[in-house]
């Protein structure tokens, strides 16, 4: 997301030291660099060096080059964690540089060469998972065991692509006449640009960077300026299992400024961005001017419809896992729950009081599963949209406003009696409320959950086998879950079509985006 709101500081400079990716005007360290503060919390890790508050450009750690930082602070306390390089234009071209430099020896590796040093990574990855889902609940606020779970989803995609990458094949065509051969090679489309966001901060990362390495492809990274150490820490342990300096560069700062550099820099041959719609649309008219090929993974209106033939238990435990992982912020996350009329009341009932028994804290407090929204202004757009519901009709089944504790905290919330006038019907709430939409028959629950410019995530719970078919058929989504709530894994495409996105992440499918083919004819071959 290329947006920022955190408090910018100028700092004092720091010592520039020569490297093959340097500028004289770039401040670097070499070697790893921890934040000096010795915080109570950066004691608990097992590896300190993890801490890092400098972005990687080619082999060097590095501050910005006018000293400016931004701050990183824990949402469910307010404590500061780190200052981080603010960059900005300047510092991201450097980085395109470094990765540029990189790319001929790196996609001239074979891929067994890539894929052993990916394994590397993952292991490191796994091996490290405490202290990396430690940082990400700091800086993230979702709950530790969450937080985990997140290190291992990230690293699943290393793991996988270590293990694709060995298995871009191309082909060889039938030719049409006896002098001729005609093959078809996949290459690595070059530099990458991935962009980023908080709500899945490693997770979102690997998913981009896993592939593009495998397929041969060097990397400059943008990581959400609210959530960078867990990603520089990655990047550290990328170094660590052998990856060479400027094949994986991360900045951290100034959105648009970074964006437009990599936007009209031809050096980048590839834009990959997870986020917003509205910033989606801005990158893909930037990819125009200079022909690169775009991956988006954008917003969702994601439809849970439950049907009168549904197992109410499951129907309750898959949307409730649907609908408040990570406090509701996510992309797959549940908008809508369209219930039939037959079981309205009963799935009301039983919904509410599993939702009633979510545990809201501190991300890092024993049996807590419900952390804090990221910060104030994702608590303002939840308070809107369940005031513009109420004030048009919903009741408040459970929660419904700021929690006791303060700050970002809100309560796991359900309305009841919501329709598609409401604003949460039509728009991602990004946040823990649920509102429960009464339908009528099959016909009149596909129209109300295709009723939306979006098509990312959908979910259907029904025992009839011909209805679920139909209905996922019918669905104008980019994924569907039948009968599940967790549908995410790095072994199946993720994506969405309309107004969601353009390609697809994860599975074998996801390397794809990475390559081009190139068609070669062998002509003249004599038949002697």
């Amino acid at each position: 997301m290329l947006h920022f709101a955190r408090r910018v500081s100028k700092g004092l400079p720091a010592i520039a030291l020569w490297s093959k990716f340097d500028n004289p005007q770039l401040r670097c360290k070499m070697g790893t660099e921890a934040h000096s503060d010795s915080q109570e919390w950066a004691k608990k890790l097992r590896d300190t060096g993890l801490l890092l508050s400098k972005a990687l450009i080619g082999d060097k750690w590095c501050g910005s080059i006018d000293g400016r930082t931004i701050t990183v602070s824990n949402p469910a306390t307010g404590e500061l964690l780190a200052n981080v390089p603010f960059m900005s234009r300047k510092e991201t071209e450097l980085a395109i540089t470094a990765a540029h430099e990189a790319f001929p020896a790196w996609s001239q590796k074979t891929s067994t060469e890539r894929s052993k040093l990916l394994r590397k990574w993952f292991d490191l990855l796994i091996e490290h998972k405490e202290d990396l889902g430690h940082l990400m609940t700091l800086e993230q606020g979702k709950p530790l065991k969450e937080a985990v779970g997140e290190i291992v989803y990230a690293a699943g995609f290393v793991e996988l692509y270590a293990e694709e990458a060995k298995r871009v094949y191309g082909d060889i065509i039938p030719a049409t006449t006896h002098d001729k051969r005609l093959i078809v090679l996949r290459q690595p489309i070059g530099v990458v640009g991935a962009i980023t966001p908080w709500n899945f901060p490693l997770a979102m990362i690997t998913r981009k960077v896993a592939p593009a390495l495998a397929a041969g492809c060097t990397i400059i990274v943008k990581p959400s300026e609210f959530t960078p150490l867990s990603a520089v820490a990655a990047a550290k342990l990328a170094l660590e299992a052998g990856i060479p300096p400027g094949v994986l560069n991360i900045v951290i700062g100034d959105g648009p400024q970074i964006g437009a550099a990599l936007l009209e820099s031809t050096k980048v041959r590839k834009i990959t961005f997870t986020g917003s719609t509205q910033v989606g649309k801005k990158l893909m008219e930037g990819c125009a001017a200079t022909v690169k090929k775009v991956s988006l993974e954008l917003g969702g209106n994601a439809p849970c419809i439950i049907f009168d033939d549904a197992n109410i238990e499951v129907a309750v435990r898959g949307a409730l896992a649907a609908k408040y992982r990570n406090s509701g912020q996510t992309c797959v996350c549940i908008n809508r729950i369209l219930v039939q009329d037959g079981i309205y009341e009963e799935f009301a009932e039983a919904f509410g009081q599993a939702v009633s028994r979510l545990q809201v804290g501190n991300g890092l407090d024993t049996g807590v599963t419900q952390g804090p929204l990221i910060n104030r202004a994702a608590v303002e757009k939840v308070e809107s949209h369940v005031e513009d519901a109420v004030s048009k009709g919903a009741r408040v089944l459970v929660g419904g406003k700021k929690h006791s504790l303060g700050r970002t905290f809100y309560e796991p919330t359900v309305l009841v009696d919501a329709t598609p006038s409401m604003k949460i019907f039509s728009e991602e709430v990004f946040g823990p409320v649920a509102p429960l939409i009464r339908f009528n028959d099959e016909k009149e629950a596909v129209r109300l959950a295709n009723d939306t410019e979006f098509g990312l995530a959908s979910y259907v719970f029904t025992e009839n086998i011909s209805r679920a078919w139909r209905v996922a058929e019918a669905l104008e989504y980019g994924m569907v879950g039948l009968n599940e709530g967790v549908i995410s894994t790095e072994v199946a495409p993720f994506g969405g079509v309309k107004q969601s996105g353009l390609g697809r992440e994860g599975s074998k499918y996801g390397l794809d985006e990475y390559l081009e083919m190139k068609y070669v004819c062998l002509g003249n071959i004599s038949s002697v």
